[in-house]
């Protein structure tokens, strides 16, 4: 359940936006796209990989531990089979965290023993994998833990409304959110078209996919027109990991 947002998260993030921590002059030479999925709902693969695979597609599910094999707030979550399923299908397996809590009210050396063992419980269940991706739990971060993540991951991904050019912010990467809550067809529309005029990376992020999503979460019409729209303009749609190798090199 998401906390109210006080005087100091405002701050906290008003700070990370306007402090570049991990910075990267993009290489692209041709505009991306990624889809992102956070804290894994079982619909983000049942209905949400099914979309993916239609537009041949793949995405990156930012897992966290604690959510494996339960249902919350009306939420079924994913399972260990549904973590093998989307690796097996050549998507990305990212952090969010074991816990999936605020991470500016966490002490720094829990948060690093917090990250070890999400990467432990991944591990566990598809082997030897590593996660290179990390996405801040609620969209909250401060200075100190996005300067904290950048050091533990190539790439995070805040929730930020953006598209990624020119000089990227690898610490805190600009989204473009696809939730109920305040989705317009427009803003998708305008947001790929910066991207395909300046050879930009969009990466959208969204959580379960359901006729009756939850407010952070999206239709299957609605995944589905990011994707034709992106398709439309030409732009193959990455994991994280691998867009990241093409705007960097790394």
């Amino acid at each position: 359940m998401e906390k109210p947002f006080t005087f100091r998260d405002r701050l906290n993030n008003w700070a990370s936006r306007k402090i570049p921590v991990k910075r990267a002059r993009s290489r692209l030479t041709r505009p991306l796209a990624s889809v992102t999925f956070d804290d894994f709902p079982k619909s983000a693969w049942t209905a949400g990989g099914t979309i993916l695979r239609g537009f041949g597609a793949r995405g990156t599910y930012f897992a966290s531990g604690r959510y494996c094999g339960i249902e919350e707030y009306g939420i079924e979550y994913y399972d260990a089979d549904d973590l093998r399923a989307v690796h097996a299908a050549g998507h990305e397996v990212g952090s969010h965290t074991f816990f999936h809590r605020y991470v500016p009210e966490v002490l720094s050396r829990d948060l690093v023993a917090d990250a070890r063992r999400n990467a432990e419980f991944v591990r566990g269940i598809l082997g030897d994998v590593t996660l290179s991706s990390f996405a801040f739990p609620f969209g909250d971060v401060s200075p100190r833990t996005k300067l904290l993540y950048s050091r533990l991951y190539p790439c995070c991904r805040g929730i930020r409304p953006g598209v990624n050019a020119g000089v990227l912010d690898l610490a805190q990467l600009w989204a473009v959110p696809l939730e109920v809550r305040h989705w317009t067809a427009e803003q998708v529309e305008e947001r790929v078209e910066e991207a395909r005029r300046q050879n930009g990376w969009i990466v959208f992020f969204t959580h379960d996919v359901s006729e009756t999503p939850a407010p952070y979460g999206c239709t299957p019409a609605m995944l589905e027109h990011a994707l034709h729209t992106v398709a439309s303009a030409g732009m193959p749609v990455l994991p994280i990991r691998e867009a990241l190798r093409e705007a960097t090199g790394a």
